[in-house]
């Protein structure tokens, strides 16, 4: 009988996600104390929340190599240690500048979570398994975490103080690094948890490729000219363009255009989150029943397409003045099916670099990252220049369907060049164009 230890080696990285994006958020819930005793303007923190999302886009990049050669137990330890350093020092930053510098290294520092876990799934997981664990990873968590992060940043601002709240966020973090120093280990052959029979399980449902675990330098070549994996991040720039553009300005939409009071945008604003939950597992059971079916590779872009074109369909009540029950249904239904993508993004990385596969997460994850930075900036123009919010949904709507149509129509299913002894039907190898 198999051991089932590979779930809860994704439990771990899930609960890192969790912690991850309560640490990036928590600045949020601080501003006010924050430019008080800094005295930090506006303007400056708009600079502090931008930087944050370099430091994360450039070390996404480079932080997918390190995982590949040094393992991601090594590199997960020492990440989350530094981020929760960095949370510690921000009540301590005595400024705009020391400020600046320790939101640049948490954005450095928190990088390589997802290149991390594409490798983790690689590793520990079947193919056949992966959709559901990285939609677990990469949308219920990252949902979950902003549904959760307003109630107990605030609950713990009101019982230990806006300075303990960052405090308390970098004592938790310790404690996931404390667990898994225990219990993370970056392959199945290195965890003495794992029966014989679990790793035959894994190994029977993973690419050749997948399976050499040593330490083995970056093949730029192979990851720049790989077609799939530049339509991954095409991909995921377009929806990244929506998601980030949600979560800094759905609050001011929603108190601007239909004059809620604080309290009520709380209360409105958790349900596009809501959405993205139930969208990130439907994403993750349909990836990996239709693969099942089909043993094709190309299938995971044909749901991340039909899901980006339904997302962009769904605003298109936005565009035309809105009650707030319709604005709000729609911008639900958006987030909800862009969702769907929230883990299958990993999964197509790995498909298309499996000797690789961090690296290839880290190509992915900065051009997510990069709509990051440029999804704040253009809504802000947008707002700023038109007066509405309207020809920033349109942005958002034509975006993902670019980013479908790329996916739906330029993607091809992998070559198998790999000549090792495993069923041809469980291989993938990148595709070089």
């Amino acid at each position: 009988m198999p051991t089932r230890f590979r779930w809860a080696t994704i439990a771990l990285i899930v609960a890192l996600i969790v912690i991850n994006y309560i640490d990036r958020s928590a600045i949020s819930y601080a501003v006010t104390p924050l430019q008080n005793e800094f005295g930090i303007s506006t303007a400056e923190y708009g600079v502090v929340s931008s930087v944050f999302a370099i430091g994360y886009m450039v070390f996404a990049f480079l932080s997918g190599p390190l995982v590949d050669r040094f393992g991601t137990r090594r590199v997960l330890l020492t990440a989350i240690l530094l981020f929760s350093l960095c949370t510690a020092l921000t009540p301590l930053a005595g400024g705009f500048i020391g400020l600046l510098l320790i939101r640049l290294v948490l954005g450095a520092a928190e990088a390589p979570a997802f290149p991390a876990a594409s490798r983790t799934a690689s590793q520990w997981l079947p193919r056949a398994e992966r959709g559901f664990a990285l939609a677990l990873i990469g949308g219920v968590a990252v949902s979950g975490s902003l549904l959760i992060a307003g109630p107990l940043l605030t609950q713990l601002i009101g019982a230990v103080g806006w300075r303990g709240m960052f405090w308390t966020m970098c004592v938790l973090g310790l404690l996931w690094a404390v667990v898994a120093a225990g219990l993370l280990a970056s392959a199945p052959a290195d965890s003495r948890r794992v029966n014989d029979a679990e790793r035959a399980l894994i190994a029977a449902g993973q690419d050749a490729a997948e399976q050499h675990t040593a330490p083995r330098r970056t093949d730029w070549r192979s990851l720049f000219t790989n077609r799939n994996l530049w339509i991954v991040a095409v991909g995921y720039f377009s929806w990244g363009f929506m998601f980030w553009g949600f979560m800094y300005w759905l609050p001011q939409y929603l108190s601007t255009a239909f004059k809620l009071s604080l309290k009520a945008v709380g209360a409105f604003a958790i349900a596009p989150w809501a959405a993205g939950i139930v969208g990130a597992l439907i994403g993750g059971f349909l990836v990996d029943r239709i693969y099942r079916r089909t043993r094709s590779v190309r299938s995971r872009f044909t749901i991340m397409g039909v899901a980006l074109l339904l997302s962009g369909a769904s605003l298109i009540p936005v565009f035309l003045d809105p009650s707030l029950t319709v604005a709000l249904v729609s911008i639900s239904c958006g987030v909800g099916f862009g969702f769907v993508t929230g883990g299958i993004w990993w999964v197509a990385s790995i498909d298309a670099e499996p000797s690789q596969p961090a690296t290839a997460a880290g190509f992915a994850d900065a051009a997510f990252a990069l709509a990051g930075i440029v999804a704040p900036l253009a809504m802000g123009f947008i707002v700023a220049g038109t007066g509405t919010f309207t020809s920033g949904f349109i942005t958002m709507s034509i975006l993902a369907v670019v980013g479908a149509l790329a996916m739906l129509l330029g993607t091809r299913e992998p070559t198998h060049s790999d000549g090792a002894d495993v069923p041809a039907d469980s291989r993938s190898e990148a595709e070089a164009v």
